[in-house]
């Protein structure tokens, strides 16, 4: 199996479900340093984080755009109520995988810190008569940035993307706006790399397969629309050349992730891994 265009959507594809994760785990070390905002802008993200921690999933759609490229679009279910997972589905052009896929749709899912693609099984290879093609997050984010995005920090959620707000530099209450039909109040921060802690290991380090793509990362400006139920409508984050849509479609009561049989696998980590560094250099 060739992995030519694998780095470049595996890459995509990755940082699009994982980019709400900056900051969150470090929030409790941040605050002793943290820049003082409005007791009412307090208030309110608090109001939302601890809603948004409590409903445990959403069903979402997504949208990344990488620099001036076409965005690249996803939907299905986002859960960190009992371990950080997702399942959604992407068009197999726009991810470049229509020699493994002949479906219009793929399916990508991420269970236990490994990403897995429903894939039509192949002749030859790792995917010789697998139906899910498995890479692990250390391929996209580094052994250190996959730790920092993956481990049992609760860091992938979006509640935990909305502490990292608290804890920002410069956030900002921009007032009232119409999102999806919905009335909300839009809030923005930018997280400096002093106040990204050890994501700085997956997002702003170049010498990785997400930097290589992204150049790298010094800061994120993160947009967050709260709703009247004190829930996100939606959260934007642009960071490096890449820029992230996540809107809210319903809460709560999703289906559980479950990752695919062992015996219809196949892993292709390191043959990323090889491709990645050819490519880097």
């Amino acid at each position: 199996m060739r992995l030519r265009h694998t780095a470049t959507w595996v890459g995509v594809t990755a940082a699009a479900l994982l980019a709400t994760s900056a900051c969150g785990a470090e929030s409790a070390r941040s605050a002793a340093t943290a820049v003082g905002n409005a007791d009412k802008i307090m208030a309110a993200l608090a109001r939302a984080t601890d809603r948004t921690e409590n409903v445990g999933s959403a069903e979402v759609r997504m949208s990344t755009v990488m620099g001036d490229g076409s965005p690249i679009t996803m939907e299905g279910t986002y859960s960190w109520g009992h371990g950080y997972a997702f399942d959604v589905e992407m068009d197999t052009r726009a991810v470049q995988m229509q020699r493994l896929q002949d479906a219009a749709k793929i399916r990508m899912l991420f269970v236990d810190g490994a990403y897995y693609y429903d894939v039509d099984p192949q002749p030859s290879g790792p995917l010789k008569g697998k139906e899910w093609m498995k890479v692990d997050a250390s391929a996209v984010f580094g052994e250190k940035g996959a730790q920092a995005l993956t481990g049992n920090t609760g860091g992938g959620s979006p509640a935990a993307s909305m502490r990292g707000l608290k804890y920002a530099n410069d956030v900002d209450d921009l007032g009232k706006e119409t999102v999806d039909g919905q009335s909300a109040t839009h809030y923005r921060a930018v997280i400096d790399r002093e106040h990204l802690g050890r994501f700085k290991d997956a997002y702003g380090n170049g010498d990785n397969l997400f930097g290589s793509l992204t150049g790298g990362s010094d800061s994120i400006t993160m947009d967050v629309w709260v709703g009247p139920k004190d829930l996100p409508v939606r959260i934007k984050q642009r960071f490096g050349r890449v820029t992230v849509t996540m809107d809210f479609e319903k809460f709560g009561a999703t289906s559980t992730v479950k990752a695919p049989p062992a015996a219809q696998t196949g892993d292709v980590t390191e043959e990323l891994k090889k491709a990645a560094g050819r490519q880097q250099g």
